[in-house]
């Protein structure tokens, strides 16, 4: 099991397309934090900086290709992964978050968010297929006499219109 983690910091390299062997897209970047503290005079002095890898996935990695860049202050969620390397006499550990979320830090600016449509299956107008046992069209579809079930009735109010909660609110 992997720990979960939250990390702000500023995007330290050009964010890179990869992608996996089955094809799957990968945003992939390095990430760097650092906290700020006064010191006892009452200067702003940097921390240590941390270093992460980030890997998004999938439409995430398509979105974050699109979104970000180098220097973007952003908000990483997602999985850590600590994991330790050797080349040679070199030995070292790395950080890795397997991003579930990302996005701008609005502390230091301003994003104007655009919602993209999902693609939808169109739906089945097959009137050939029916229910085991039943005529094609369904028991009291067109077959046999019974309403259409793809005419539309203007005059029948939603169910959700009706909610209290669809009432204006009285301020």
């Amino acid at each position: 099991m992997s720990d979960r983690i939250t990390v702000v910091g500023n995007i330290a390299t050009v964010p890179e397309r990869r992608q996996t062997g089955t094809g799957i897209p990968v945003a992939h970047f390095r990430l760097a934090t650092s906290q700020r503290h006064r010191d006892a005079q009452g200067a702003w002095v940097d921390g240590t900086t941390n270093f992460y890898s980030v890997s998004a996935y999938r439409q995430l990695a398509e979105h974050a290709l699109a979104s970000l860049q180098r220097g973007q202050r952003v908000i990483v969620t997602g999985a850590l992964k600590i994991r330790t390397w050797e080349v040679g006499e070199k030995k070292g550990t790395e950080a890795e978050i397997d991003a579930d979320a990302l996005g701008p830090d609005l502390q230091w600016g301003t994003s104007r968010f655009t919602a993209l449509k999902r693609e939808t299956a169109a739906p089945t107008t097959d009137a050939s297929w029916s229910a085991p046992g039943l005529p094609a069209g369904g028991p009291n579809g067109p077959e046999d006499g019974g309403a259409d079930p793809d005419a539309v009735d203007d005059e029948v109010e939603p169910d959700w219109a009706r909610s209290p909660l669809a009432e204006p609110a009285p301020f």
